[in-house]
């Protein structure tokens, strides 16, 4: 029997894990049929670009070891079969509260990789290959071909699968004006990119640095420029950090649409009930979002069933944990919390009534946007009021007192897990999950605080804008905090990862697709059927033969690697994807290629 072929364009987590899926399908699916899977990606496969063991020791996970897992478990709805894993945690032996290191996450995805292709059966043939993928041709009805770069003759496929992770991408107009400002005045202009990759040595020290993005990009531009240019730090008795500058570090003036860096990540697990979630966002409320099809709007229809959904896990875990902090027993409020409207004046009535303390209040729009409205009179009353906030997160963040905090962010992630059925949600809801699920380490905080009292980072405030100053030639920055002061400087960096849109992306594979008449979202993400991730044409349609998964997706998940028993979205994609592959392999009829022995590359 001649083998099939299948192509995975992406061999990093996303790729891993997908595999690791395919190994635990094909005993039952496929059985002992022979199949060629062909991995494309110019990184070494587990960890890919991201998670390379090149770049700086320095540079940690934002979530702790335990936290940290590439396997489902009986969490998981899947129909395929699980085997059982070790998280980062297990494997390495770690301590599992601490957060590992880039690298250390490198090996374990390289490991699980490694896995993955051992447990596959004899018939089933692994070739990587160490190029870039720059086309997909070939009918819907028939073999496709992937082209890469240099070759003069493609990889045949029978199906093809796109995850390449996180991609360059053009700059939008506002950047790519201010970066031919930069280029005419010989000033310096970093665009969005993975912080690893970016060429940091332009930056001189002692000269001022706009900062643009407070989230988890800032706090690794923070780490390379200070600890990375030898700078240290010192605990005192009270256990207060200083920072020791080596006086190389550049000053980081540092602001975004929030005005403050992402909340801690919580440092205390959960004891007790978990929220019984989903409750007011599950599966039943997205069918009858989805049957409305076009006449869907988030903010209208979706937001007030999240504030909902979240606003239940706050209270439930007050009323079950802090029960001398409320005045109502739980089946009461309960009820009458279920019967009110999201956000009505009913319900915030109830919540007045049950909750005498307002700081024991979920009020989600102060935790979006905490300085909205709020004005500093001058930039060192700005520096003395962040630095407070961010002490108030990380106590808070720290404090069990504050249980109902970990049950929000629990309930965060079972709407996560209901937002992939709808696809793309807009920018707002992808910036507040990250904000309050996907902060940084509480260490790196109090490391942020020791470089504002040193004088190396000051903040900007909320909705900083930078503009170009022709007349004196440099970048000008300013704030709705501080009214009437602004910051200027010959440096730029755009802490952040580059928009995923497939219209304006570097790579040249998925522009291909979008010329050739791929779909994509009014955000510009690549439109995939939410059941098994095949790529959608402008007519809806869905392609037999070709898949794709990942953040240039509306069905993109939270990440590639989820924490343990959370029914984790890319694992249930990775299954069900994996599933159809395999179940179209198994029926096809066409013609095949030859077959190439078990683990050979070309």
């Amino acid at each position: 029997m001649t083998a099939a072929s299948l192509v995975i364009v992406g061999a990093g987590p996303r790729g891993t894990g997908l595999l690791e899926r395919l190994a635990a399908n094909i005993p039952s699916l496929y059985g002992d049929r022979p199949l060629d899977i062909h991995l494309v990606d110019p990184h070494p496969p587990g960890g890919g670009r991201i998670w390379s063991q090149e770049q700086s020791p320095l540079l940690w996970m934002n979530s702790m070891a335990e936290d940290v897992t590439m396997f489902t478990d009986e969490t998981v709805e899947q129909e395929g079969p699980v085997l059982p894993g070790p998280t980062l945690a297990e494997w390495s032996g770690a301590d599992g509260r601490a957060f590992a290191s880039r690298r250390a996450q490198g090996r374990y995805l390289s490991w699980v990789y490694a896995r993955s292709v051992a447990a596959l059966p004899p018939g089933v043939a692994v070739h990587e290959h160490r190029d870039t993928a720059v086309r997909v041709s070939g009918p819907p009805g028939g073999r496709q071909q992937v082209w890469l770069a240099g070759r003069p003759a493609p990889l045949p496929a029978d199906l093809v699968v796109l995850a390449q992770g996180h991609l360059e991408s053009e700059l939008p107009t506002d950047q790519r004006e201010l970066s031919d400002f930069a280029a005419r005045n010989g000033l310096v202009h970093l665009p969005p990119a993975f912080t690893a990759d970016s060429d940091l040595g332009v930056l001189r020290p002692g000269e001022p640095v706009l900062v643009r993005g407070f989230g988890l990009a800032f706090v690794d531009l923070m780490v390379l420029l200070t600890e990375g240019r030898g700078g240290s730090y010192t605990t005192g008795a009270d256990g207060r950090l200083t920072y020791r500058p080596s006086g190389r570090e550049p000053v980081l003036h540092v602001g975004s649409r929030r005005g403050v860096p992402y909340r801690s990540k919580i440092g205390y697990g959960l004891t007790g009930e978990p929220p019984p979630v989903p409750r007011f966002f599950g599966p039943q409320q997205v069918d009858e979002l989805l049957a409305r099809r076009g006449d869907l709007d988030f903010r209208r229809d979706v937001r007030p069933l999240i504030d909902k959904e979240l606003g239940f896990a706050h209270y439930h875990r007050l009323f079950t944990a802090h029960r001398a902090r409320t005045r109502m027993n739980w089946p009461d409020f309960e009820e009458k919390y279920a019967a009110a409207d999201p956000g009505s004046a009913v319900l915030q009535a109830l919540v007045g009534a049950a909750v005498p303390d307002p700081a024991d209040r979920l009020d989600l729009d102060a935790l979006d946007r905490p300085l909205a409205g709020v004005r500093y009179r001058d930039g060192e009353a700005l520096q003395e009021g962040l630095r407070g906030h961010i002490a108030a997160d990380l106590a808070r963040r720290h404090d069990p007192a504050h249980s109902p905090d970990l049950a929000v962010f629990l309930a965060l992630l079972s709407v996560y897990g209901q937002l992939v059925r709808i696809g793309d949600r807009g920018p707002w809801w992808h910036g507040f999950f990250s904000s309050l699920a996907s902060g940084p380490p509480g260490p790196r905080l109090r490391q942020l605080l020791a470089l504002s009292r040193a004088g190396v980072v000051r903040f900007l405030g909320a909705g900083t804008t930078v503009t170009a100053d022709a007349r004196r030639g440099v970048f000008r920055a300013s704030s709705a905090s501080v009214p009437g002061e602004s910051v200027e400087a010959r440096a730029l960096v755009e802490a952040r990862l580059p928009e995923p849109t497939v219209a304006h992306t570097r790579d040249a594979l998925l522009r291909a697709l979008y010329a050739d008449g791929a779909a994509a979202t009014p955000a510009g993400l690549l439109a995939v059927s939410p059941d098994d991730g095949r790529i959608l044409d402008r007519s809806g349609r869905p392609h037999p033969r070709r898949f794709a998964l990942g953040p240039h997706t509306d069905a993109r998940a939270g990440g590639a690697f989820a924490r343990p028993r959370t029914n984790a979205p890319a694992f249930r994609q990775n299954d069900a994807t994996a599933r159809a592959l395999l179940a179209f392999l198994r029926d096809r009829t066409a013609p095949l290629a030859g077959h190439f022995a078990k683990g050979a590359t070309r």
